[in-house]
This record gives C-alpha cells, structure tokens and sequence, in this order.
C-alpha cells in the first residue's frame, strides 16, 4: 500500500491519476463513468491501495451526489410532477415487483436461503439514480419525455429504498420498533417536511431570490446552500438525502432562476461526482467477486434484459410509444449502490454471508459498466433494434399523438436576449405579429415583471454556454441578442452553433466595425439600432415627401 505524507498531497494525485485515465478513456470513445469506477478500482485497497483518506473522499462523494440530486429537482417543476406522476408511479412499482418476484424465484433455483435469495432479488430491484441522472444530463436528455419518466421512476424506487432501510432496521431491532410504528413516523415526518417547504415556497423562497439575483455569486451559493440544508433535513427526518436535495431543487424549480442555477453548478457537480465514482470503486472487494460467477452472470442478464423488458411493457399498456418505452427501460438495466448498501446492512445484521455480498458486487459492477455503453448508444440501439420493438407498443400511442399534434400547430419561436428598450420593442413587435417569444434576462427586476410583458422571461447569461444549453433550441427558429457586447455575442453565436443549432441568429453590433466579425463567426443577421434607426427614419421621410409631392398629381 503506498502512503503519501498528507491528504492534500494524495487527493493531488487521485485528480491527475483520474485525469489521466479518463483522457484514455475518451481517446478510446469509452464513458467516462466506466473509466472514474476502473480508477477507483485500480486505486483502491484490491489494487495500488493508494487511497487512505476514505472519510475526505465519501464527504466530497455526497455533496456530489446532493448537487446531482439538487439540479435534477430543479428541471422539474410542479406541473411536470403532475402530469408525469402516473405512469412514473405504474412503471416504477411495476418494475419493482416485477424484479423482486422473478429475482427471488432464480436465487430460490441456486439454492440459496429465503432470506438471501430475497435479499439479493431486493437489490437486484434498485437503478441508481445518481448514474442514470448524470447520464441523461450529459446527453441533454434529462427534460425529454423518456428522461422525465425515467426521473419520476427513479424516485418512486428511492422512495421504495427508504421504505425498505426501514423494515430491515425494524427487523433487526429486536422487537424493539415495529414496522408499522417506524413507517408511520417516516410518513408523518415527510408529511411536515412537504408542509415546511411549501411554506418556504409561498412565502420565503421568492423574495429572497430575488435580493440574492443581484449578485449572480451569492445566488448560486444560497442554491447550494439550500440544497445542502434540506438534504441534511432529510438525513434527520430518515427520508434520505437524496429526497432532501431532490425536494430543494423542485423547491426552485419553478422560479425564473432555475436555469442560471443549474447552469452553473454543472461544472461543480460534474467534479464532486468523480470523488462518488472513486469512492464506488475504491469500496469493491475484488476478492470476494469470483466466488459465484454463474450466478453473477445470470443475474447481470436478467437485470440487462428483464427490467427494460418490463417498464416497456407497461409503458406500452399505457399508450406510449416504443422508442419512449425503450430509452425509458434502459434506464433501469443495472443495480443501485443502494443494492451494495442493502448488501453491507444484511451483512451487519447476519442475514447474509460475504460471498453474497460478493455476488451483488459483481452483478453491480457487470450492468454498471454495460448499461452505461447501452444508454449512451441508446439511439443507434433503438434503429437496430427498432422493428422488433413494436410489438410494445398500442396501435394508436394517445399519449404522444397529442403532443405532436399541438407541437405541429406552435407558431415560431423566438428567444429574445436582453429586455431593455430596444430587445421590449422588437419582442412587443413580434409578439403583435402571431410569434412566440421566450425572453431571456439578467435583471431579476425585469425577469419579476415577466408576465406583465406577455411572454414569458427567464433569468440567464447569454454568455454561460452551460445556460445554452437548457433553452428549448430544437424548437427555436430565432435566437436575437439585442446585447451590444459584441464579445458576449461572439461566446453566443459560438455555443449556439457548437451545440449544433439550426436556426438563425440576429445579433446586435455596437458600431459597425463588429460587423464583420460577427458576420465571419456565424451570425445570419446584424442589428446595428443606430444606424438601422436612422435608415429607417430617412426611408419614411423620403417616403412621405414623395407621397406629398405626387399627391396633386394624383389628383
């Protein structure tokens, strides 16, 4: 095991060692979730053994995993919660039954106990949301209508974890706490802890955010703050800090400040998860993983294949198409590092034998790494796969026909940067024309007055490439930047087409030596208001003087 002289000096080297491995990996075309988890195997006690300062990363670990949870909340707001909350529910139970029956029947087949094949059909049951979340995020898939679903069920399994953790603790009590007594507290504790941040909600959280909007620094650190806070709440009340951090983003999400919050701490989030994926693989027990193969692989299988299987299914008996269906399902083919926990908790109580906790490592490990390539490759997946696929799915899929419908009969839309008297004109105009303009501000006095303008205002950066990328692009036909920085609107022609938009960009030049620039970097149309104002105002003189001295003609 090699020693560095101090922490600092070790988590140096754990960065360019990860650094380092996953420029590898990209070079390869392999994801970088895969190469973290390798790292962390390679650098954990099994292998090198260089990690000592387990405490340090775990810590770092969960605030990663709380800012995850955190901006996933905040992509939701209260109206999607609703309107996805049935089928999130249906597929979420359904596939958690599902599992658990099959799951126990084919442990029940190799012989195992009761209690252990229970055990491991429990953690075959649980998906990590914070793998599958930071998967989607990468593929900008989070607000999709297959990554919504996939969120909601998610949940519904965090929720189910909670529920569980529980009953085993209730059980290994002695008698001491019944089930039904520890349930009933978790509920009346949750109950409040909705209660609390409504209340938050209605009379707190929107004044304050918009004193904090003032200075973009003190927002994003009140955004982690809140997010910490309730995550730890959650922790107190035995709702988990995933359901704490997760209620914290919802929290904002309907506010016109989610964006630029979310838009900012991607970078921060992305950094602490790496320490959750060293930390994942630095806790894997190589030495236990060979001692069931068989039924590793088995398993591994049935969780690849069977639990898509079964959310497609019922995605389908609810009038959703296959492709939905299928990007839905893939989320769910691997366990959770809730099933390691499970694991580690039966092990502590005697209800299992390391070799089984073993096992679920392995089968943990195998669809971790395989489900990551099958999500990632999820759409060339679909095409190969996809004639095969409709036997998922109804005749008549009513739940997106509707939607495609009304998207076919949207009238043009517009994302306007920069409301002042100029940006208000064009989209006043614009709007009085029959299109649809999305206004995008960052003076949160004018983001307040939002709905008095007659369209909606959101609180951005023109300049955040990160912010870019949560506007609904694939349905905009212009982005105008009445912005006359012309760096600001260089950054923001950049991001755009970078991220591969298609439609056209107006912007806005000072003076027109930053014409040309603009125009070289990719921008299909310039304002420059002066000069275009002046124009306009000779055109009408020139216009009526003509109208004047053709009158009596006319006559």
């Amino acid at each position: 095991m090699t020693t560095f002289p101090d922490v600092f000096t070790e988590m140096a080297v754990l960065l360019l060692f990860a650094a380092a491995v996953g420029a590898i990996g990209v070079r390869l075309r392999q994801p970088l979730i895969v190469a973290f988890i390798a790292v962390g195997i390679m650098v954990g006690p099994s292998l090198l053994g260089w990690v000592s300062a387990n405490d340090q990363i775990d810590l770092l670990a969960k605030f990663g995993i709380t800012l995850l949870l955190f901006v996933v909340g905040l992509n939701l707001d209260l109206h999607i919660i609703r309107t996805m909350g049935p089928v999130a529910l249906a597929t979420g139970l359904g596939q958690v039954i599902f599992t658990s029956v099959i799951g126990y029947l084919i442990g029940y087949a190799f012989g195992m106990t009761p209690v252990t094949a229970l055990y491991v059909a429990v953690a075959l049951t649980f998906s990590s949301t914070i793998i599958i979340v930071k998967l989607l995020s990468d593929k900008r898939e989070v607000d999709t209508l297959h990554g919504r679903i996939a969120l909601g069920f998610l949940i519904v399994q965090d929720l189910v974890v909670v529920l569980v953790m529980i009953g085993l603790n209730a059980f290994g009590a002695n008698g001491e706490v019944s089930l039904s007594q520890a349930a009933f507290t978790v509920l009346v504790k949750g109950v409040g802890f909705l209660v609390l941040v409504g209340l938050a909600m209605r009379y707190l959280l929107p004044q304050m955010l918009t004193i904090l909007a003032r200075s973009q620094e003190l927002l994003v650190l009140f955004g982690i703050a809140w997010g910490m806070a309730l995550a730890a709440l959650g922790v107190a009340l035995g709702l988990s800090k995933e359901v704490g951090a997760f209620v914290a983003g919802v929290s904002l999400a309907s506010t016109p400040y989610r964006d630029v919050l979310g838009a900012r701490l991607t970078s921060v989030r992305d950094f602490l998860l790496l320490f959750f994926f060293l930390d994942l693989g630095a806790r894997l027990d190589l030495g236990l993983l060979g001692a069931q193969l068989l039924e590793s692989l088995v398993f591994s299988v049935f969780v690849l294949v069977g639990n898509p299987l079964i959310v497609m299914i019922i995605m389908g008996l609810l009038g959703y198409r296959s492709r939905t269906g299928f990007l839905a399902g893939l989320t769910v083919a691997q366990i959770s590092e809730f099933s390691l926990i499970l694991g580690a908790l039966g092990i502590s109580l005697g209800h299992i034998s390391p070799e089984t906790m073993g096992l679920i490592t392995l089968v943990g490990l195998i669809t971790i790494s395989v489900s990551t390539y099958m999500i990632v490759y999820s759409h060339p997946l679909y095409e190969r796969l996809s004639p095969w696929l409709r036997i998922f799915e109804r005749r008549q899929p009513h739940r997106e026909a509707t939607k495609d419908s009304q998207r076919m009969n949207e009238a043009p839309l517009v994302v306007l940067f920069g409301l002042g008297r100029y940006g208000t004109g064009i989209a006043r105009t614009l709007c009085e024309r029959g299109w649809r303009v999305l206004g995008v501000d960052f003076n949160p006095d004018l983001v307040r007055a939002g709905d008095a303008m007659g369209y909606p205002v959101r609180f951005g950066d023109a300049e955040d490439p990160e912010y870019i990328a949560t506007l609904p692009l694939e349905r905009t036909q212009w982005v105008v930047s009445t912005v006359r920085d012309r760096h600001i609107n260089l950054s923001l022609v950049h991001s755009l087409r970078s991220r591969g938009y298609r439609g056209r960009i107006a912007v806005t030049a000072q003076a027109t030596g930053d014409v040309a620039e603009l125009d070289r970097a990719g921008a299909d149309l310039i304002l420059v208001p002066y000069e275009d104002a002046a124009r306009d105002a000779a055109d009408r003189i020139v216009s009526s003087e003509s109208m004047r001295t053709t009158a009596p003609n006319a006559q």
